[in-house]
């Protein structure tokens, strides 16, 4: 198969060629285009950051745009995800999107020949995002080795954490954890609220994926916000050069303060924009045969 899957299959070398063509896409020092190339956008699962992001870049490499609706597809009368998308190659696309509520989804279309680029399957991975984190990060710093990174919230529900503690750890960053116990699946060390406040250099917060629990929450939102919430009191206890950063969509008064997500550290529009450029870089290095 062709595309980007996942992150954990690419070299650390890889990863950084992504980014400093994001970054050369973004400085205006390439202009790729692919005229005549076209392709879809399949989201079985709600999205507007990923999926427009996406249909931006498309535009900006010249590639024309198919969209997909879900709810009015065959998929409503029994068709399977192979059949969905074996059918968007035979109407000739040069490349699709997908986003899929079943982890590892893309195992399923291993006889589907054109590129897949995987917009989010289950809570296991979500690479475009985790890269435009990591360019994120490095247009803050120029580095990664030795920065600390909190990711803090429903970390069991959250494919974004699961995708960059593995990547953020090769790249030489230390990784920890912090909120609820019941979010926790141990995949890095545990911080407080407090402790990563003080100590980490990028506190990355996560949204409450309420859809995806199978059970309440058992603290009510106030409570959340209260313990795990990012206010103006934690903000300015955070180190001088330290930065925020959130996937979004933003829970606004539970896993941040509506004052601080947009203050003077918060980098989670920036993230917005770098996507662009990251799935510019993404799209084009595949079409390539460079990815």
């Amino acid at each position: 198969m062709r595309g980007l899957f996942t992150l954990q299959t690419l070299s650390t070398q890889k990863i950084q060629e992504i980014i400093d063509l994001a970054l050369a896409f973004k400085g205006g020092k390439s202009s790729k285009k692919y005229p005549g190339k076209k392709m879809a956008t399949l989201f079985f699962e709600n999205s507007t950051r990923t999926q427009y992001s996406f249909q931006t870049a498309m535009i900006n490499l010249g590639i024309s745009v198919i969209g997909f609706n879900a709810s009015a597809s065959s998929v409503n009368k029994g068709e399977t995800l192979y059949d969905t998308v074996r059918t968007f190659e035979s109407l000739g696309m040069d490349g699709v999107v997908i986003r899929h509520s079943k982890d590892d989804y893309y195992k399923e279309l291993e006889n589907i020949k054109m590129p897949i680029f995987n917009g989010g399957d289950g809570a296991a991975n979500h690479p475009t995002q985790s890269l435009l984190d990591l360019m994120t990060i490095y247009e803050e710093y120029g580095h990664f080795a030795g920065l600390k990174v909190c990711m803090i919230g429903d970390i069991s529900h959250s494919r974004v954490a699961h995708g960059d503690l593995e990547i953020m750890k090769r790249l030489g960053m230390e990784v920890y954890i912090s909120g609820p116990s019941e979010f926790n699946d141990g995949c890095a060390p545990y911080l407080t609220m407090d402790e990563a406040i003080e100590k980490c250099d990028v506190i990355m917060l996560l949204r409450v994926q309420f859809e995806r629990h199978q059970e309440k929450m058992k603290m009510t939102v106030s409570e959340y916000h209260k313990l795990y919430g990012l206010t103006e009191e934690r903000v300015n206890k955070m180190k001088k050069n330290a930065i925020i950063m959130h996937p979004a969509p933003i829970n606004r008064g539970v896993e941040i303060a509506d004052s601080v997500a947009e203050c003077e550290k918060s980098r989670i529009y920036k993230q917005m924009t770098n996507g662009v450029f990251v799935r510019m870089a993404v799209i084009s290095m595949v079409l390539d045969g460079n990815l």
